[in-house]
Protein backbone atom coordinates (compact mmCIF):
# COMPACT_ATOMS: atom_id res chain seq x y z
CA UNK A 1 0.00 0.00 0.00
CA UNK A 2 3.06 2.57 1.06
CA UNK A 3 4.51 2.01 -2.28
CA UNK A 4 0.84 2.89 -4.15
CA UNK A 5 0.71 5.65 -2.12
CA UNK A 6 4.14 6.95 -3.69
CA UNK A 7 3.26 6.10 -6.56
CA UNK A 8 0.46 8.48 -6.77
CA UNK A 9 2.10 11.01 -5.41
CA UNK A 10 4.45 10.91 -7.71
CA UNK A 11 2.16 10.35 -10.39
CA UNK A 12 0.58 13.74 -9.19
CA UNK A 13 4.00 15.60 -9.32
CA UNK A 14 4.82 13.96 -13.11
CA UNK A 15 1.12 14.81 -14.35
CA UNK A 16 1.39 18.72 -13.02
CA UNK A 17 5.35 19.46 -13.86
CA UNK A 18 4.87 18.02 -16.94
CA UNK A 19 2.89 20.75 -18.53
CA UNK A 20 3.65 23.40 -16.00
CA UNK A 21 7.00 25.11 -17.27
CA UNK A 22 8.96 23.65 -14.06
CA UNK A 23 10.61 20.05 -15.25
CA UNK A 24 8.81 17.07 -14.65
CA UNK A 25 12.29 15.13 -14.98
CA UNK A 26 14.01 17.26 -12.18
CA UNK A 27 11.24 16.56 -9.38
CA UNK A 28 11.11 13.42 -10.68
CA UNK A 29 14.85 12.19 -9.51
CA UNK A 30 15.45 14.67 -6.89
CA UNK A 31 12.07 14.20 -5.06
CA UNK A 32 12.46 10.61 -4.14
CA UNK A 33 16.07 11.15 -2.94
CA UNK A 34 15.08 13.60 -0.66
CA UNK A 35 11.84 11.75 0.30
CA UNK A 36 13.62 8.83 1.45
CA UNK A 37 11.70 6.80 -1.19
CA UNK A 38 14.14 4.03 -2.09
CA UNK A 39 11.67 1.49 -3.87
CA UNK A 40 12.72 -0.11 -7.41
CA UNK A 41 9.86 0.46 -9.33
CA UNK A 42 9.46 4.01 -7.98
CA UNK A 43 13.17 5.19 -9.34
CA UNK A 44 13.46 3.40 -12.54
CA UNK A 45 13.41 4.66 -15.55
CA UNK A 46 10.85 2.56 -16.76
CA UNK A 47 7.90 3.69 -14.14
CA UNK A 48 9.22 7.57 -14.99
CA UNK A 49 8.44 7.03 -19.04
CA UNK A 50 5.03 4.85 -18.11
CA UNK A 51 4.02 8.32 -16.29
CA UNK A 52 4.50 9.71 -19.32
CA UNK A 53 1.87 7.24 -20.86
CA UNK A 54 -0.45 9.01 -17.90
CA UNK A 55 0.52 12.47 -19.50
CA UNK A 56 0.09 11.72 -23.38
CA UNK A 57 -3.24 10.16 -22.23
CA UNK A 58 -4.12 13.38 -20.51
CA UNK A 59 -3.10 15.27 -23.99
CA UNK A 60 -5.15 13.15 -26.02
CA UNK A 61 -7.83 13.46 -23.87
CA UNK A 62 -7.65 17.27 -24.30
CA UNK A 63 -6.52 17.46 -27.16
CA UNK A 64 -8.43 14.92 -29.19
CA UNK A 65 -10.40 16.93 -32.19
CA UNK A 66 -6.95 18.89 -33.18
CA UNK A 67 -5.36 15.85 -33.47
CA UNK A 68 -8.20 14.24 -35.29
CA UNK A 69 -8.26 17.63 -37.63
CA UNK A 70 -4.59 17.99 -37.91
CA UNK A 71 -4.45 14.04 -38.69
CA UNK A 72 -7.15 15.30 -41.55
CA UNK A 73 -5.16 17.95 -42.55
CA UNK A 74 -2.17 16.30 -43.06
CA UNK A 75 -4.06 13.24 -45.06
CA UNK A 76 -5.64 16.07 -47.13
CA UNK A 77 -1.86 17.62 -47.89
CA UNK A 78 0.05 14.52 -48.93
CA UNK A 79 -2.87 13.35 -51.14
CA UNK A 80 -4.06 17.09 -53.08
CA UNK A 81 -0.53 18.46 -52.39
CA UNK A 82 -1.63 21.63 -51.76
CA UNK A 83 -1.97 23.77 -48.67
CA UNK A 84 -5.29 25.25 -50.15
CA UNK A 85 -7.08 27.24 -48.04
CA UNK A 86 -6.84 25.16 -44.30
CA UNK A 87 -4.31 26.26 -41.92
CA UNK A 88 -4.09 23.07 -40.10
CA UNK A 89 -2.50 21.23 -43.31
CA UNK A 90 0.34 23.98 -42.95
CA UNK A 91 0.08 23.51 -39.19
CA UNK A 92 0.50 19.70 -39.30
CA UNK A 93 3.58 20.03 -41.67
CA UNK A 94 5.43 22.91 -39.01
CA UNK A 95 4.71 20.31 -36.40
CA UNK A 96 5.95 17.41 -38.05
CA UNK A 97 9.13 19.27 -38.71
CA UNK A 98 9.49 20.25 -34.92
CA UNK A 99 9.51 16.80 -34.34
CA UNK A 100 13.06 15.99 -35.81
CA UNK A 101 15.64 17.42 -33.74
CA UNK A 102 14.80 16.18 -30.45
CA UNK A 103 13.83 12.32 -31.57
CA UNK A 104 17.07 11.76 -33.21
CA UNK A 105 19.12 13.87 -29.97
CA UNK A 106 17.22 11.03 -27.72
CA UNK A 107 18.18 8.28 -29.71
CA UNK A 108 21.59 9.16 -29.46
CA UNK A 109 21.95 10.55 -26.27
CA UNK A 110 19.19 9.66 -24.11
CA UNK A 111 20.87 6.96 -22.61
CA UNK A 112 23.60 8.67 -21.37
CA UNK A 113 22.14 11.98 -20.33
CA UNK A 114 19.52 9.80 -17.80
CA UNK A 115 22.59 7.41 -16.22
CA UNK A 116 24.18 10.73 -16.04
CA UNK A 117 21.72 12.97 -13.59
CA UNK A 118 21.26 10.19 -11.94
CA UNK A 119 24.13 9.88 -10.42
CA UNK A 120 25.40 13.78 -11.17
CA UNK A 121 21.82 15.14 -8.88
CA UNK A 122 23.44 17.89 -7.75
CA UNK A 123 23.27 19.51 -11.33
CA UNK A 124 19.62 19.97 -11.07
CA UNK A 125 19.23 22.59 -9.53
CA UNK A 126 21.84 24.66 -11.02
CA UNK A 127 20.28 23.51 -14.65
CA UNK A 128 16.63 24.77 -12.94
CA UNK A 129 17.88 28.13 -12.68
CA UNK A 130 19.16 28.00 -16.61
CA UNK A 131 15.39 27.23 -17.23
CA UNK A 132 14.72 29.99 -15.47
CA UNK A 133 16.30 32.24 -17.40
CA UNK A 134 15.81 30.85 -20.84
CA UNK A 135 11.75 31.72 -19.92
CA UNK A 136 13.40 35.17 -18.65
CA UNK A 137 14.88 36.36 -21.60
CA UNK A 138 11.95 34.61 -24.01
CA UNK A 139 9.50 37.17 -22.34
CA UNK A 140 11.78 40.17 -22.30
CA UNK A 141 11.97 39.50 -26.33
CA UNK A 142 8.87 37.99 -27.36
CA UNK A 143 6.78 40.49 -29.21
CA UNK A 144 3.87 37.88 -28.55
CA UNK A 145 1.96 38.79 -31.49
CA UNK A 146 1.29 35.33 -33.90
CA UNK A 147 -1.51 32.71 -32.71
CA UNK A 148 -0.84 29.21 -33.52
CA UNK A 149 -2.49 28.91 -37.03
CA UNK A 150 0.85 31.80 -38.43
CA UNK A 151 3.44 28.92 -36.86
CA UNK A 152 5.64 29.07 -40.26
CA UNK A 153 8.64 26.30 -41.01
CA UNK A 154 11.38 28.25 -38.68
CA UNK A 155 8.94 27.90 -35.84
CA UNK A 156 8.91 24.34 -36.48
CA UNK A 157 12.62 24.15 -37.06
CA UNK A 158 13.88 26.27 -34.03
CA UNK A 159 11.14 24.72 -30.97
CA UNK A 160 12.09 21.51 -32.60
CA UNK A 161 15.75 22.29 -31.66
CA UNK A 162 14.89 23.47 -28.62
CA UNK A 163 13.23 20.66 -27.29
CA UNK A 164 16.45 18.89 -27.80
CA UNK A 165 17.48 20.64 -24.78
CA UNK A 166 14.82 19.02 -22.78
CA UNK A 167 16.31 16.11 -21.95
CA UNK A 168 18.53 17.55 -19.68
CA UNK A 169 16.32 17.48 -15.77
CA UNK A 170 15.57 20.93 -14.65
CA UNK A 171 14.97 22.46 -18.29
CA UNK A 172 11.75 21.41 -18.85
CA UNK A 173 10.40 20.27 -21.91
CA UNK A 174 7.01 22.21 -21.91
CA UNK A 175 9.16 25.43 -20.33
CA UNK A 176 11.87 25.65 -23.46
CA UNK A 177 9.35 24.88 -25.67
CA UNK A 178 6.97 28.08 -24.81
CA UNK A 179 10.35 29.82 -24.17
CA UNK A 180 11.40 29.42 -28.23
CA UNK A 181 7.85 29.70 -29.21
CA UNK A 182 7.84 33.53 -27.40
CA UNK A 183 11.18 34.01 -29.15
CA UNK A 184 9.69 33.37 -32.40
CA UNK A 185 6.79 35.85 -31.19
CA UNK A 186 3.79 33.47 -30.76
CA UNK A 187 1.80 34.49 -28.12
CA UNK A 188 1.81 33.14 -24.58
CA UNK A 189 -1.01 30.49 -24.63
CA UNK A 190 -0.52 29.74 -28.30
CA UNK A 191 3.34 28.73 -27.63
CA UNK A 192 2.19 26.50 -25.04
CA UNK A 193 -0.56 25.24 -27.28
CA UNK A 194 2.12 24.52 -29.95
CA UNK A 195 4.55 22.29 -27.12
CA UNK A 196 1.40 20.38 -25.71
CA UNK A 197 0.74 19.21 -29.39
CA UNK A 198 3.92 18.42 -30.44
CA UNK A 199 4.58 16.48 -27.56
CA UNK A 200 1.83 14.15 -28.23
CA UNK A 201 4.17 12.16 -30.44
CA UNK A 202 7.39 12.71 -28.55
CA UNK A 203 5.53 11.26 -25.83
CA UNK A 204 3.94 8.70 -27.60
CA UNK A 205 7.04 7.13 -29.32
CA UNK A 206 9.35 7.28 -25.74
CA UNK A 207 6.45 5.50 -24.03
CA UNK A 208 6.16 2.87 -26.69
CA UNK A 209 10.02 2.29 -26.66
CA UNK A 210 10.53 1.75 -23.34
CA UNK A 211 7.09 -0.21 -22.50
CA UNK A 212 9.02 -2.86 -24.99
CA UNK A 213 10.75 -4.22 -21.42
CA UNK A 214 7.74 -4.43 -19.55
CA UNK A 215 6.41 -6.49 -22.13
CA UNK A 216 9.83 -8.51 -22.44
CA UNK A 217 10.49 -8.92 -19.02
CA UNK A 218 13.93 -6.74 -19.13
CA UNK A 219 12.41 -4.35 -16.51
CA UNK A 220 12.53 -7.03 -14.12
CA UNK A 221 9.42 -7.37 -11.99
CA UNK A 222 6.94 -4.73 -12.33
CA UNK A 223 3.66 -4.43 -9.91
CA UNK A 224 1.19 -3.59 -12.30
CA UNK A 225 -1.22 -2.23 -9.76
CA UNK A 226 1.56 0.41 -8.52
CA UNK A 227 2.40 1.35 -12.19
CA UNK A 228 -1.54 1.67 -13.11
CA UNK A 229 -1.82 3.99 -9.61
CA UNK A 230 0.80 6.01 -10.72
CA UNK A 231 -0.53 6.86 -14.32
CA UNK A 232 -3.64 7.26 -13.56
CA UNK A 233 -2.61 10.12 -11.49
CA UNK A 234 -0.11 11.41 -14.11
CA UNK A 235 -2.85 11.26 -16.65
CA UNK A 236 -5.59 13.46 -14.33
CA UNK A 237 -3.22 15.89 -12.63
CA UNK A 238 -1.94 16.57 -16.33
CA UNK A 239 -5.13 17.15 -18.09
CA UNK A 240 -6.39 19.65 -15.08
CA UNK A 241 -2.35 21.20 -15.76
CA UNK A 242 -2.84 21.65 -19.38
CA UNK A 243 -6.50 23.25 -18.83
CA UNK A 244 -4.57 25.57 -16.32
CA UNK A 245 -1.83 26.43 -18.37
CA UNK A 246 -3.98 27.34 -21.50
CA UNK A 247 -6.09 29.83 -19.68
CA UNK A 248 -4.02 30.92 -17.06
CA UNK A 249 -1.51 32.56 -20.22
CA UNK A 250 -4.22 34.16 -22.00
CA UNK A 251 -3.52 36.87 -19.44
CA UNK A 252 -0.45 36.15 -17.69
CA UNK A 253 3.30 36.00 -18.14
CA UNK A 254 5.60 32.81 -17.09
CA UNK A 255 7.03 34.82 -14.23
CA UNK A 256 5.26 32.48 -11.77
CA UNK A 257 6.86 29.83 -13.04
CA UNK A 258 10.02 31.89 -12.89
CA UNK A 259 10.00 32.71 -9.29
CA UNK A 260 9.08 28.67 -8.46
CA UNK A 261 11.86 27.60 -10.95
CA UNK A 262 14.71 29.99 -8.77
CA UNK A 263 13.21 29.03 -5.50
CA UNK A 264 12.77 24.97 -5.97
CA UNK A 265 16.47 25.25 -7.13
CA UNK A 266 17.44 26.65 -3.99
CA UNK A 267 15.59 24.23 -1.51
CA UNK A 268 16.48 21.69 -3.69
CA UNK A 269 19.85 22.33 -3.49
CA UNK A 270 19.72 22.41 0.24
CA UNK A 271 17.90 19.06 0.79
CA UNK A 272 20.29 17.31 -1.53
CA UNK A 273 22.94 17.79 0.79
CA UNK A 274 21.38 17.61 3.56
CA UNK A 275 20.64 14.12 2.54
CA UNK A 276 23.62 13.78 0.57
Amino acid sequence: MEEILQAIIIGVVQGLTEFLPVSSSAHLIVLPRILGWDDELINSSTFVVMLHMGTLAALLLFFWRDVIDLAKAFVALLRERSFGDDPDRKLSLVLLLSLIPAALFGLVFEDFIDDFFYDAVLVIPFILVVGAMLLWVAERVGTRMRDLEHSDYADGVLIGIAQMFALFPGISRSGITIAAGLVRGLKRDAAARFAFLMGIPIIAGAGLWKSRDIVTGEAGDVDLAVLAAGVIAAAVSGWLAIRFMLTYLRDHSTGIFIAYRLVAAAVFMVLLLVNA
